[in-house]
């Protein structure tokens, strides 16, 4: 019964990977097709069954089988039975210039004799007792396969037969039938050794490859000499009795006669295809070769006695078993075979051994790794512990500075309040005096009182803030800890300096308002000395930690309501604040730009908040930007290509400039320069424009859509470009053939540029994240490592909004949020979700297609303006 569940396998695989398939004495019922012997009613006869399933895990390799056996892909041994050095019994007999061992041929003829009784045993006849039935694995070990007939007769290899043959076997579970002795290895052999397959080094690899190699090359040798279809085909012939080739049916006297043809076999060797031919069919004859004669005499007799053309003058199985011919040698072979049994045990030893050193190797590899840190954690206490015991003198010192001004305000109080003699105390001023002293005293006293209960107050609200942070931190933890230690392994540039491209650059108007971001630990510490140089790493962590952990939400101040929210188009497409931060404007899709008090929104709450003015465009704008000097011009881009500045006092168009040939994405003003304007567009360009001239005073062409543009904060000759080819090219203004830097790192369009300060700068893209670049790193105009990589945020197709204040940096998302993060952690810090109200009923309403679309920062506070996609405004403040 092919394909039962019942059958049992046991699996072994040496220290090379040989497998050995065994079955027990009740699968070899279920193995074999049974029909009655017409010349013994209580016996047994198994006719062959040919297989005719040709599935395996071997069909599904990829590559073509070679002559070794095996796919070009490794098999996994749990998968597949017969690996590398499993070979045919066939094979092996057909090798060219094999020698024969009498010792070795014997150990192999006994398994055989053994495999068949077991059969007998149980009243059975096995047909298929040919070699190519049979797998050699480890120390010769013999185990039978079922027959090869099945395959297709097309192949001109006999390891093809073997690939459908072993696998559709294993894919129906089929089993083998071995002696008990041999299961019982084979079973141990299993657990000693099937777990350790996987962990061969790269070296044995390599050198099973060369090994699989050589016997490959080996076997098609032996497949030029002795063609193994040919060879199959003839084999069912050799090993039929004669018995059988005349009609009757198959008996155990028919095994015996194939195992004396098989005992011929193991004892004779040939030196061509012809002679083997021939001599197989003279063998049908009971005619031996001479040389066989001479050499190997009892081996002759005995082959002779086996292959008798009659049935009934065969030895039967228990003869053989108790003839001379296989007991007389059975020391010699027991000690032969403990001898192998030895060598088992010392390789298995020698596999066990290595796997644990290799295991020892890996953990002594994790035990340094983990020591390494464990010191630079104790290195990094001991420098923080440093640095809070330098903080600590320092306050007392200043605690000691302002005792001593207390003292001396104190004497100067006396001289005024107390008289400078005793007598002056009889006097009436005197009287008003002492009650004057005394009422100072009782104040004091008060005062005191209400600086401990003010002081009891602020420690409670302090320790309230400490668990909250501790809690935070501990929620946090396993992101804190990565950020820890990438930027404790992040090398450090002291100088940032930025690479010469030539004389400085120059500042102009009102100089930049970015904030060059350090710790505020550096302004306590002493400059760092060369015994401090590690602790460069320590600051910037230290600025970041204290940023995370100093906010623990974003509230709502104020929602902003516009009088014309019904308006389907309400997009908000960009928001800016004004020079002194008290008005901001809003832009978008409604070709409005609008301009609200800011101060007014957070302290009025009315049902409709009015711009203070309001300006129109025939267009959509894309982009504003507030001119950081020049309190009273916004610069503004639209959907048309027109760049304009506007009077906001006036409500009217300043400059108007027509120059680029499609929409424009991006406009900025210069820090450094209030006078220049930059834009760029979907036509590839970016203008360099003066806004107190006509026409555009320079233009950069790329090769891609150009989707953002920013000035360095305190340089009018240095230009971030951000651009649909998901680069970011870094300009100098007085060179602009080529950028000085390019950034690649993103894998879609880049929407954003900020900088931070002079040498970091911010980049968004539809990729779902945001990187911080240090220029300063920048060493072969191309930069492809940034500092941080931040996610958490979705945005794979709309432009959400990037602004940046003290290292705060806040970015929108399409799924209607809007994220903080802070340049140290790649983590988000803070988020915030809009809540989608439809307008009409008030209610909530889930709008999958709602994004956040733009963001800004209200200068250096923790104040933030954003806006959604359907033009909802509202002001957010960390807390």
């Amino acid at each position: 019964m092919e394909g039962s569940d019942e059958f049992g396998w046991d699996k072994s695989a040496s220290s090379r990977g040989l497998n050995a398939f065994v079955a027990s004495s009740t699968s070899l019922e279920n193995r074999l097709v049974v029909s009655r012997d017409a010349s013994d009613n209580t016996g047994w006869v198994v006719a062959a069954k040919a297989i005719d399933q040709v599935i395996s895990c071997a069909d599904n390799c990829d590559n073509q089988i070679g002559s070794s056996g095996v796919c070009g892909n490794e098999l996994d041994p749990d998968v597949c039975g017969v690996v590398a050095e499993d070979i045919s019994l066939r094979q092996w007999l057909d090798k060219p210039e094999r020698s024969v061992d009498l010792f070795e041929c014997l150990h192999i003829f006994r398994q055989t004799v053994e495999t068949v009784n077991l059969a007998h045993s149980q009243g059975m006849v096995v047909q298929n007792v040919r070699p190519s039935c049979f797998i050699m694995s480890s120390f010769n070990r013999i185990s039978f396969i079922e027959s090869a007939s099945c395959s297709s007769s097309d192949s001109d290899t006999f390891v093809d037969r073997t690939k459908s043959r072993v696998g559709g076997d294993l894919a129906r579970q089929s089993g083998e039938f071995e002696t008990e002795e041999s299961t019982r290895e084979i079973s141990s052999s299993v657990r000693s050794t099937s777990a350790n397959w996987t962990r061969l080094s790269s070296m044995e690899k390599a050198d099973e490859r060369r090994e699989k190699k050589s016997r490959a090359r080996e076997i098609d040798e032996g497949n030029k000499n002795f063609p193994l279809k040919q060879i199959l085909t003839m084999e069912t012939n050799w090993y039929t009795s004669p018995e059988e080739a005349t009609g009757a049916q198959s008996s155990f006297s028919s095994d015996i006669y194939r195992l004396g043809v098989l005992l011929f076999e193991l004892f004779c060797t040939f030196s061509s295809l012809e002679e083997k031919l021939r001599t197989m069919s003279n063998l049908r004859h009971r005619v031996l070769p001479p040389q066989l004669l001479l050499k190997w005499p009892k081996e002759a007799s005995f082959c002779l006695w086996l292959l008798h053309p009659q049935p009934n003058t065969r030895p039967k199985m228990s003869d053989v078993l108790q003839s001379e011919f296989l007991n007389e040698p059975r020391d010699d072979l027991e000690e032969r075979e403990a001898a192998m049994n030895l060598r088992e045990e010392i390789e298995e030893q020698e596999l066990l051994l290595e796997f644990l050193l290799q295991l020892q190797q890996k953990r002594q590899e994790t035990a340094n790794k983990l020591h390494d840190i464990i010191c630079c954690l104790s290195a990094d206490i001991g420098e923080v512990l440093k640095q809070q015991s330098i903080l600590e003198k320092k306050g007392i010192s200043y605690a000691e500075l302002n005792k001593d001004d207390d003292l001396e305000i104190g004497r100067v109080d006396q001289t005024s309040v107390y008289p400078p003699k005793l007598e002056e105390l009889s006097t009436l001023g005197s009287r008003k005096r002492i009650r004057q002293r005394f009422q100072i005293r009782n104040d004091d006293k008060l005062i005191s009182n209400q600086s401990e209960s003010l002081n009891s107050e602020s420690h409670s609200e302090n320790q309230d803030k400490i668990l909250s942070k501790t809690s935070r931190l501990m929620k946090n933890f396993k992101k804190l800890e990565s950020a820890y230690f990438a930027t404790r392994c992040r090398p450090v540039n002291p100088t940032r300096r930025m690479p010469n491209r030539g004389s400085s650059l120059s500042s102009m108007g009102r100089g930049s308002t970015a904030k060059t971001e350090g710790s505020s630990v550096d302004n306590w510490a002493t400059p760092v000395t060369q015994n401090e140089e590690r602790s460069r790493w320590i600051n910037p962590f230290l600025e970041g930690l204290c940023k995370y952990l100093s906010f623990s939400k974003l509230k709502v101040r104020a929602d902003l309501k516009q009088g014309d929210l019904l308006n389907s188009s309400n997009l908000v497409c960009s928001l800016s604040f004004d020079r002194d931060k008290e008005f901001f404007a809003t832009a978008g899709v409604n070709r409005k730009i609008k301009v609200f008090e800011c101060n007014t929104i957070l302290n009025n709450d009315r049902d409709i908040h009015y711009p203070v003015i309001e300006m129109a465009s025939r267009s959509k704008f894309s982009s504003i930007c507030w001119n950081s000097y020049i309190k009273s011009q916004i610069a503004s881009s639209d959907f048309e290509g027109v760049v304009q500045v506007w009077d906001v006092t006036r409500g009217q168009v300043f400059v108007d400039m027509r120059e680029h040939e499609s929409r424009v994405w991006s406009v900025d003003f210069s820090l450094a320069d209030p006078t220049k304007l930059a834009s760029g567009s979907d036509d590839g360009t970016v203008k360099l424009w003066n806004i107190n001239q006509g026409g555009s005073i320079g233009t950069i062409k790329t090769k891609a859509n150009i989707c953002c543009v920013q000035f360095s904060p305190d340089s009018a000759r240095s230009l971030a470009v951000g651009s649909a080819d998901h680069k970011i090219y870094c300009y100098d203004l007085r060179n602009t053939r080529i950028p000085w830097c390019t950034l690649v790192g993103h894998s879609k369009t880049v929407s954003y540029v900020k900088f931070v300060d002079s040498l970091t700068l911010v980049s968004a893209s539809t990729d779902n994240s945001l990187k911080l670049w240090d220029l300063s790193m920048n060493t072969s105009r191309v930069l492809d490592t940034p500092i941080q990589t931040f996610t958490g945020h979705t945005n794979v197709k709309n432009f959400v909004g990037l602004s940046i204040s003290d290292g705060y940096i806040a970015t929108g998302s399409e799924t209607n949020e809007v994220f903080v993060y802070h340049k140290a952690f790649t983590m988000p810090v803070l988020s915030f979700k809009f809540n989608n109200t439809d307008p009409l009923s008030g209610q909530e309403v889930d709008d999958t297609s709602q994004f956040v679309s733009c963001v800004c920062w209200r200068g250096h506070s923790s104040t933030l303006v954003a806006a959604n996609s359907t033009g909802n405004i509202k002001l957010l403040e960390m807390v």
